[in-house]
């Protein structure tokens, strides 16, 4: 990780889970770190826990990826005040219970804007602070296993997971695109997919994580993040799927 030392590392959904726990660790990792998220008191709240070397390297700021004009706001003032972006991870997203036949569609389109669009505007402007300064980054996005393979159990009733899937494997997809286009447009920046099974965050309902299904704890996540940044110049991880020990 030392490449990384002082560099600007943008998390997404860094108010809570998977994103607190990147931040954290990758302030360990002496990276400069941008956390984005709508909740800034959250991120604010565990900045004034942290060492305070740390601190200074931690800048929360308040986005909702959902929005275009939000993100370009952040980004906007990340490279006016830290000079561009160097790692994004793609963390944020949204899940909603319900079936797709029913469900309110303004909640799935929530979720398609969120956990799809959010990528591609972050994307798009880390991918042009990156090129323009030549500097080889590294995107990675939070995934899941169900954006690989959609599980069907017979009997169980009918599925309450509905569009959240399909968003899954457009990230699944938008992984290769990005590959594609980061090497057709001449540059060496990498991509990085992690598809974490069943893991203890916000978004998973109570009843769920306080069941007897074997669940992933949000370090085990960063520390797939943490690893695929660590390899050299030459190799591209493309995708880690991470899975607890005895689950399906």
């Amino acid at each position: 990780m030392e490449r990384w030392h002082n560099r600007v590392a943008v998390v997404t959904g860094a108010s809570s889970g998977i994103g607190a726990a990147t931040v954290k660790d990758l302030l360990k990792a002496n990276v400069v770190v941008v956390g984005l998220a709508r909740r800034l008191e959250r991120m604010e709240a565990y900045k004034a826990e942290l060492p305070a070397d740390q601190q200074k390297r931690f800048h929360p700021f308040t986005c909702d990826v959902s929005s275009q004009e939000s993100v370009d706001k952040a980004f906007d003032w990340i490279i006016e005040k830290l000079g561009g972006v160097d790692i994004l991870v793609n963390n944020a997203g949204i899940f909603k219970m319900g079936q797709a036949v029913t469900l309110d569609p303004v909640q799935l389109q929530q979720m398609v804007q969120t956990n799809v669009m959010g990528v591609v505007y972050c994307t798009q402007r880390a991918f042009k602070s990156m090129k323009e300064r030549n500097y080889d980054g590294h995107v990675v996005i939070i995934n899941s296993v169900l954006g690989h393979a959609i599980p069907a159990k017979p009997n169980s009733g009918a599925p309450v997971m509905n569009v959240y899937p399909p968003t899954k494997f457009a990230t699944t997809a938008i992984t290769e695109v990005y590959r594609q286009e980061f090497r057709g447009l001449k540059t060496k920046i990498k991509i990085t997919s992690v598809s974490p099974g069943l893991t203890d965050t916000e978004i998973v309902p109570d009843n769920i994580k306080t069941g007897e299904l074997p669940i992933l704890k949000t370090e085990d996540v960063t520390s797939c993040i943490l690893f695929t940044l660590s390899t050299p110049p030459h190799m591209q991880i493309h995708e880690i799927t991470v899975k607890p020990l005895l689950g399906e």
